[in-house]
């Protein structure tokens, strides 16, 4: 009698009786098609078979007891989406055991107490929960995200002595997804790299933007370098004028590059000091030291970029550095640099943004980078309640001649993208999000849009994973990530967890209080939902829930009737 050691999976449909005596050819339908869909491929894609099928449910064995629990999560979650436009009397749930122990092998099929342990832990399980033996739970609470609660130990049938149960809570914080994501993919893991921001050694405090202006573009070139990742902008500038230790910036990034630098500029020449370090070791990979003119200095750029990724060329042999359009006037570009860091700031700069963004287009036609006036509008309409013409039409002229004049450039296509979903055209918007983070898979804010633009199909929990993308590019990101992932997790129905994240410090209180609001209701926590509705109509006195739904890119009603179920129980104006 052959035996081993296994993971074993067991699932089953809640009240399956019931749903086939009220609509049999449906139920079996939707069952098959869940099977075909969400569980084969799920079981396979984490290393599982399936070993028994049954009319309502099924057990499968996994080499690994960490796949079974991540399986089972992904398993669950997808129930939620496929559940979210189906009528509440036809929804199918399940419940999942999972229970680790030695089994008997005959043949393709699995017996004996391991099995046994794994069908009781199933029938325990709240509809749409995992249970799992305490086995399980000692080897996967710390190599997952997700919170083990104890249940107790639990008598079961046929089984000689009491289990120690767990219960698996399916909500990580919103600050566990970016702690979920802390390491880089393995491939990345010795290539990952932080720019910080460069020290104005000038004697005028003006300077300051130049010398971000130039930093920042750095951050912009070396994202698409095939091969390295790169961490964003915000994070990285988020050490700007601190004293700072090299070896715990890297490790609070989970990089293990750093870049600084200085810059001075005087009169027509300027003087540029970069270095490469290896956090690992302390030591320098590359340092180097440039005097050029002015009129020089987009050349110089360049040159920079390729001496750094000449640099890395041990860790990333095939990499290299990729040619960018950029300004060919100096003034143009002063003033780009100076309004590109006002755009999302605030109402107020983004008002000051918008004359120097055009008068940079005045002095440049061809540079691209300055129609990042497209975002200017867009904000003003899509995010601060500012009336949606002429911003739309702005944003889209504005964006669309961005990537005219430059395909290849990611922020370009980025802003155009984010400009069509909120122009109600959400698969257009998506395809030049996707065509972005072709160009640049470092593209932090893409991630963020892109994981909006799937919750707006239908697809939240793959959104979700595209914001722990983004959260890793930007571990330190500006609150309208946690906005853009307390509306997902919202269309997910995961309002704890979207609680959790619109209340988190860094969010724009004023414009997502609406979806906070929404979540307080759907959780019946009614009297604080009424509180944060009062709020958000203090500033925002016109809104209503069916004007704002008539200007929502959700593809699926039953996710806009969500949304507007929400407002109304919350006390906001139909």
């Amino acid at each position: 009698m052959e035996r081993k050691l296994a993971a074993i999976l067991a699932a089953d449909v809640v009240g399956y009786s019931a749903l086939m005596e009220a609509d049999e050819a449906g139920t079996f339908d939707r069952l098959r098609a869940g099977r075909k869909e969400l569980f084969e491929p799920e079981i396979r894609k984490h290393h599982g078979r399936i070993f028994k099928l049954m009319g309502d449910g099924l057990l499968a064995e996994f080499g690994s007891v960490v796949d079974a629990v991540e399986c089972a999560v992904t398993l669950q979650r997808g129930m939620v989406e496929r559940n979210a436009s189906v009528p509440e009397g036809k929804r199918i749930e399940i419940r999942i055991g999972i229970n680790l122990g030695e089994v008997i092998v005959e043949d393709e099929d699995r017996f004996g107490e391991g099995v046994n342990v794994a069908a009781r832990l199933q029938q325990l399980a709240d509809p749409g929960g995992i249970w799992v033996s305490d086995k399980v739970s000692k080897e996967v609470e710390r190599k997952l995200a997700f919170r083990f609660e104890a249940m107790g130990e639990q008598r079961m049938k046929n089984i000689a002595e009491p289990v120690a149960c767990y219960r698996v809570n399916l909500q990580p914080s919103p600050t566990q997804l970016a702690r979920d994501e802390s390491a880089p993919p393995k491939l990345s893991d010795r290539a990952a790299i932080a720019v910080l921001p460069f020290t104005n050694m000038s004697s005028d405090p003006e300077q300051e933007y130049f010398v971000d202006g130039l930093a920042e573009d750095l951050i912009t070139d070396l994202s698409k370098v095939p091969g390295l990742f790169v961490i964003s902008r915000h994070s990285s500038f988020a050490y700007k004028g601190k004293a700072i230790d090299i070896r715990s910036v890297a490790k609070d990034l989970g990089v293990r590059f750093v870049v600084e630098g200085s810059v001075r500029r005087a009169g027509a020449r300027v003087r540029i000091n970069v270095q490469l370090i290896d956090a690992e070791n302390g030591t320098h990979r590359w340092a180097e030291r440039f005097d050029r003119d002015l009129a020089d200095i987009f050349l110089l750029q360049d040159e920079v970029v390729g001496r750094m990724v000449s640099a890395l060329a041990g860790l990333l042999p095939s990499a290299h550095a990729v040619p960018r359009q950029r300004a060919t006037n100096l003034e143009a570009y002063d003033l780009f640099v100076r309004g590109r860091v006002l755009v999302t700031r605030s109402v107020e700069s983004n008002r000051e943004a918008r004359p120097l963004l055009q008068r940079s287009i005045e002095l440049d036609p061809g540079f691209a980078d300055a129609y990042a006036c497209a975002m200017s509008h867009a904000w003003r309409w899509s995010y601060w309640g500012e009336g949606e013409e002429p911003h739309r039409a702005l944003a889209l002229g504005a964006a669309q001649r961005a990537v005219s004049l430059d395909p290849e450039n990611a922020g370009a296509h980025a802003n155009l993208g984010y400009v069509l979903f909120h122009d109600r055209k959400p698969e257009l918007g998506a395809a030049e999000m996707t065509t972005a983070l072709r160009i640049d898979p470092n593209h932090a804010d893409a991630w963020s849009f892109l994981g909006v633009m799937k919750a707006g199909e239908g697809r939240a929990i793959e959104g979700i994973e595209d914001l722990r993308k983004a959260f890793r590019l930007n571990p330190h990101p500006p609150g309208w990530y946690y906005w853009h992932l307390g509306l997902i997790q919202y269309v997910a129905r995961r309002y704890e967890d979207a609680v959790e994240t619109l209340r988190h410090e860094a969010t724009h209180r004023s414009g997502s209080q609406r979806i906070l609001a929404a979540s307080l209701a759907q959780l019946g926590r009614i009297e604080e939902a009424k509180v944060e509705a009062a709020q958000f109509l203090a500033a925002h006195p016109r809104f209503s829930a069916q004007d704002w739904a008539d200007n929502q890119p959700l593809r699926r009603g039953a996710d806009l009737q969500n949304f507007i179920d929400g407002y109304l129980k919350a006390g906001l104006p139909k």
